[in-house]
């Protein structure tokens, strides 16, 4: 198979499944929406994807990792965000901080901190064109 078809094949995928809002593990637990995409036409190859992540109370993300080019700043909208990463400190993030994270970490805690209250995170991607995994759970 030519690796054009084999991209397109993958970009077809892709666009499927970024068309409406996915739900990881608990499908009504925690959402996450595409809420931006494209290239970045001045650094060839690179690109940025914004997803919109709303926690329900109490819900959390399984430890993972992401695509491994990704650089990733996250931006807390409402609520509070428990995070981890690597070996660092766990934090609670609120509404209007934020962090970053470099290409190759582990996300080992990302959850609500409230148990009554939801919770919104933007996460904003800067990486391949061709990564298109975002996120890997880590089994």
């Amino acid at each position: 198979m030519k690796i054009r078809a084999i991209i397109a094949a993958n970009y077809a995928a892709l666009a499927i499944l970024m068309a409406g809002p996915m739900y990881v593990h608990d499908a009504e637990a925690q959402t996450i929406t595409k809420n931006f995409e494209a290239a970045i036409p001045n650094i060839p190859r690179k690109s940025l994807i914004a997803l919109e992540v709303d926690y329900a109370p109490n819900a959390a993300s399984a430890p993972h990792t992401h695509a491994s080019s990704a650089f990733i700043y996250a931006y807390v909208v409402s609520g509070a965000i428990e995070s981890k990463v690597n070996d660092g400190e766990m934090r609670i993030y609120r509404a209007g901080e934020s962090w970053s994270e470099p290409p190759g970490v582990t996300h080992s805690i990302s959850r609500n901190a409230s148990t009554t209250e939801p919770a919104k995170l933007l996460a904003v991607f800067v990486l391949d064109t061709n990564d298109k995994a975002l996120t890997t759970p880590i089994k």
